[in-house]
């Protein structure tokens, strides 16, 4: 088999030195310097098949955990301070309504913004951990700045998965919910224009419309047509004056119609709070552990290492201490990862959103409930859900750095072979 191999690429134009230019000229040779490098990272074997493996083993992860993940969010949403939902009624619950297959509803969503969120997550620790590192003799972080690093990190995360996280939450609840029960009337229904420009398809419940109209109708001066002024009114969309339910705003097209484009990321304040938590406790707890496995395989080597070599840990080793950092950080965060989910399960339709910001609407709740987006309301559910979402985080954290030390590894030796 002949094998073609690709020409070197031509090395770069030296280029002066910053110091012999003005500062635009030095900006300018700095952005070259970097388009040059990202040329050669993308021309790079090694640079896709660490992104090839990145985005299997988190694939991976996530698919093996799903299920995990969809019964936590049933119990988050589903639960109350007087009737919290176990996980055998939430899993009996989609089973019943959905079948097997709704266990995955959504996770398209969910792998698709977790394989650019946890390359956003690990590549900016690199970087702020680098900026941490730079200058110094030793190769060493400290726990404290592991902190800061994962606590950037998550910020990052959370930045770029919450748009997702949005869709993928509301199908999950979907496949909990039971159908509408008009759903066969929708094509013998005439809605409003109002209306089938707000939700596509949408129906306001005829009894709760019959509802609203008798009791507006014991005014004395009443309107001619009560049932079609109702209809043309945004707020009664419904017929009943409460907004549409999750089942009926779960795709991204009625989300957006109906909630706006603002409403992809709802939820931004739980979430950020949450993933710089769990950033930090997870990239400290892993660090702390790593250390610990380097002095304790240092102790037993003659001679005894210097702190500037690097000393080779076993892949497994890594990969537990990398699960059991991630149920860690589970546990330290999972409070605000309520508060999110149960943020992104209400619908706001966006003349809702409106009136609030004319009425200058403040948030319920004290100083740090505001500022972190947890409602009063939730304070005794906040940790319902915590021991499913250990167990999905420490597996997922296990499966994605094991599979990804595992595919790495073929891929390099099978390129090694080829070559």
């Amino acid at each position: 088999m002949q094998i073609l191999v690709a020409p070197p690429s031509p090395s770069p134009s030296p280029s002066p030195p910053s110091y012999l230019l003005g500062r635009s000229d030095a900006i300018v040779v700095e952005c070259a310097r970097t388009v040059d490098l990202m040329d050669e990272l993308l021309r790079n074997q090694i640079f896709a098949i660490h992104a090839l493996a990145a985005a299997g083993s988190v694939t991976l992860g996530n698919a093996l955990t799903y299920p995990l993940d969809t019964a936590k969010v049933i119990i988050q949403v589903g639960s109350s301070s007087g009737k919290p939902l176990t996980t055998t009624k939430a899993l009996d619950r989609v089973k019943y309504l959905s079948g097997y297959s709704g266990l995955y509803n959504g996770f398209g969503w969910l792998a698709l913004g977790r394989s650019l969120g946890v390359g956003a997550r690990f590549g900016t620790y690199e970087i702020v951990a680098a900026y941490f590192k730079d200058g110094r003799q030793y190769n060493y972080l400290s726990l404290s700045e592991a902190f800061r690093a994962g606590m950037v990190a998550g910020v990052a995360e959370s930045v770029i998965t919450t748009p997702f996280e949005l869709v993928k939450l509301r199908a999950q609840v979907a496949s909990a919910s039971p159908p509408s029960n008009y759903s066969s009337m929708r094509k013998k229904r005439v809605v409003t224009p109002l209306i089938e420009k707000l939700l596509r398809g949408y129906t306001p419940d005829r009894k709760a419309l019959n509802y609203s109209v008798d009791l507006l109708s014991t005014l004395r001066n009443k309107h001619t047509n009560m049932t079609g002024a109702l209809q043309a009114y945004p707020w009664m969309m419904t017929g009943s004056g409460s907004p549409p339910s999750v089942t009926n705003v779960r795709r991204l097209p009625d989300i957006i119609s109906l909630e706006g484009w603002s409403s992809l990321l709802r939820g931004l304040r739980p979430g950020l709070v949450r993933d710089s938590i769990y950033g930090g406790v997870f990239f400290t707890a892993w660090e702390f552990l790593h250390q610990a496995m380097v002095d304790w395989k240092a102790i037993g080597m003659n001679p005894v290492p210097s702190m500037d070599e690097d000393i080779p840990l076993s892949p497994l080793a890594v990969t537990f201490a990398a699960g059991l950092s991630g149920s860690v950080a589970a546990a330290a965060s999972h409070c605000f990862d309520t508060a999110k989910s149960r943020s992104l399960c209400t619908v706001v339709p966006k003349f809702v959103s409106l009136e609030r910001k004319f009425l200058k609407w403040k948030r319920p709740g004290s100083r740090f409930e505001r500022w972190t987006g947890i409602h009063p309301a939730d304070r005794k559910v906040l940790f319902n859900g915590i021991g499913l979402r250990m167990a999905r985080c420490g597996i997922s954290s296990f499966v994605l750095v094991g599979s990804y030390f595992l595919i790495v590894d073929q891929l390099v030796s099978r390129g090694n072979r080829l070559t």
